[in-house]
């Protein structure tokens, strides 16, 4: 037998038998359905009486079983926001967690505090209070190997004052938060922006102690990242508002801002921002071998210095942080879409 043709038999032998053991693998896939345990242990800190986004991402969170959701934290807003004008922002976006969980199912193992309801006083006092007290000992667990991630959709006012009452928790976890500006030399800011971040104006003394007086790593999703999460109305009506009690109390609650701004003379886009689902890209869906959320971009620079201002100020000393630049969106909604319709079936 000439020898080329030797190599191809061998060679088709070979695929042959690979294929065939993959279909008694794949027989064996069909039958026993895949279990999917925790490989990340989230602490979710957001403003859940303010822009219905969070609920979206904490929806998403507590339907995704790569993640151990082991807290809430309902967080305040600034004062007077247009979203929850009130004195009670905390206790009112705790309540919508309780909600929330009690239409997703399943979550009575997941805690919920109501965090403080007003910012620090300044960058180095911390609040106290039973969140901060469960950031810190859900870090110091030795019990685990799981890597802990605490997640933030607004201010930083829990996990700043965790960082200062206990230092050490900043070598015990990741902080992940929706945040900030642009900086100049990736993006550029969006027309009609405003100078202070929505969010790092929630709490610009906490923004200061994260990440001016602690060393906690930082994966930093800010204005230009976040503004790229958009859900069109058509996938709203079509993708959510269908599936069931959940999906239609998701879709009632951006349906009524959008209601609202047409009250005032605003027209509503085809579009909205879900700027806080990438604290469920960026935890419950990365990579199986070299777990991380590997199919987004970030760039890698020193931390810079806040200001009381609420302005980037330049570092050359900072700690290395992550701060991306593209996010997965695809993955992102397809997964949400997804998981929404499987709660049917």
């Amino acid at each position: 037998m000439p020898i080329h043709k030797l190599i191809n038999s061998l060679q088709i032998t070979a695929c042959l038998a690979l294929l065939l053991g993959s279909a008694g693998v794949y027989a064996q896939a069909t039958q026993m359905p895949l279990t999917i345990t925790p490989r990340t242990r989230v602490i979710i800190d957001n403003d859940l009486s303010g822009d219905p986004d969070g609920l979206f991402q904490v929806a998403h969170a507590l339907m995704s079983p790569s993640a151990e959701i082991r807290a809430i934290i309902g967080s305040h807003l600034s004062v007077n926001d247009g979203f929850d004008p009130s004195k009670k922002q905390a206790e009112n976006a705790a309540a919508k967690a309780r909600e929330l969980i009690g239409i997703v199912g399943g979550g009575n193992a997941v805690q919920v505090f109501a965090g403080s309801n007003t910012a620090m006083p300044n960058d180095s006092t911390p609040v106290k209070n039973a969140a901060v007290d469960f950031i810190i000992a859900e870090a110091m667990r030795t019990d685990t190997k799981a890597p802990l991630y605490v997640v933030c959709g607004a201010g930083l006012t829990e996990i700043a004052s965790a960082l200062l009452t206990e230092p050490r928790i900043a070598g015990k976890l990741t902080l992940i938060w929706i945040g900030g500006p642009e900086y100049t030399d990736l993006a550029v800011p969006p027309p009609g922006y405003s100078h202070v971040e929505y969010n790092l104006n929630i709490d610009k003394a906490a923004a200061r102690a994260v990440f001016n007086r602690s060393a906690v790593p930082i994966w930093q999703i800010p204005r230009n990242a976040y503004r790229q999460c958009l859900m069109s109305y058509a996938q709203l009506l079509l993708k959510v508002k269908p599936q069931g009690q959940l999906g239609a109390y998701l879709y009632q609650q951006i349906a009524g801002i959008l209601s609202r701004l047409q009250q005032y003379g605003l027209k509503a886009a085809e579009t909205y921002v879900m700027g806080d689902s990438p604290l469920v890209l960026l935890t419950a869906l990365q990579a199986q071998f070299e777990p991380d959320p590997s199919s987004s971009d970030y760039a890698a620079r020193p931390a810079p210095l806040i200001s009381p201002d609420g302005q980037y100020l330049h570092n050359h000393k900072g700690r290395m942080i992550r701060v991306y630049t593209r996010l997965d969106t695809y993955l992102m909604f397809e997964d949400f879409f997804a998981k929404l319709e499987l709660r049917g079936h």
